[in-house]
């Protein structure tokens, strides 16, 4: 979201990054943006970017769930184009990752291994569809039986039907609340995602999980500056880029 890029609609020239892998039937609430912006234009028009917009905006739904404040950086500006390929390419990291390749790709921005284990704690809320989980549910050996087994009534093994779409919750704890439970359940074996499971599998960062899980100030200090770092990343700004009118197009 540091140039809003992935809020663009396809159009005749170009293929944006809705229907990228990692995003379609995924990413979602663009609805919301554009309901945030209309007002925010009718009071203040040209002034406020659609992608400092999406980091405020990241920043307070985290604090009305639950979870820390951080100052967010302004002043970003938007793209005026998107890139499929880009989004297809495999920088962001799969629901199939390993701890190292997790690590590595997060490295390559310029964040941390611990940066990337706070940020995958985000997922103490949100949910992910059946297409999404499904081989770790029916394949994968580092999980709480009876989890998995919950899980499989709503995720069948036969694939290409309408539940692949059936959504579960990245915690099953307190969904609906920012905190450290998403920790807790991979002590138990019970994350839902495979890249999730990974950050607690007898590897590097098994003792950040464990701080995490007993120390939510920890997390939440660690999760706000990941943040800052991470809305940081090649931002357009000064004469980059435009500030849209519409977030969906690109004026």
């Amino acid at each position: 979201g540091c140039d809003g890029s992935v809020l663009l609609d396809d159009t005749s020239s170009f293929k944006g990054e809705k229907t990228a892998l990692p995003n379609n039937n995924s990413l979602r609430g663009f609805e919301v943006i554009d309901a945030i912006k209309a007002k925010v234009e009718s009071v203040c028009p040209g002034v406020v970017s659609c992608a400092d917009i999406l980091a405020i905006t990241a920043r307070d739904s985290v604090q009305l769930l639950g979870g820390p404040n951080w100052n967010v950086k302004l002043g970003r500006r938007d793209s005026k184009t998107a890139s499929l390929a880009a989004a297809n390419s495999g920088v962001i990291p799969a629901p199939t990752a390993t701890l190292s390749q997790l690590i590595s790709k997060f490295q390559a921005v310029g964040l941390s291994a611990r940066d990337m284990a706070a940020l995958s704690g985000a997922h103490t809320i949100g949910k992910a569809r059946c297409t999404i989980y499904r081989n770790r549910i029916y394949n994968d050996t580092n999980i709480d039986r009876t989890f998995a087994n919950a899980r499989k009534k709503n995720c069948p093994r036969i694939t290409g039907t309408p539940k692949d779409n059936n959504v579960a919750p990245l915690d099953f704890k307190t969904p609906n609340r920012f905190d450290n439970s998403y920790y807790s359940n991979l002590l138990s074996k019970k994350g839902l995602l495979h890249s999730d499971q990974e950050l607690f599998n007898g590897g590097s960062t098994d003792s950040l999980v464990r701080t995490y899980t007993n120390n939510q100030k920890a997390f939440f200090t660690d999760f706000a500056t990941a943040m800052i770092k991470m809305g940081n990343i090649k931002p357009l700004t000064g004469s980059q880029g435009i500030i849209r009118r519409n977030c969906r197009r690109a004026n």
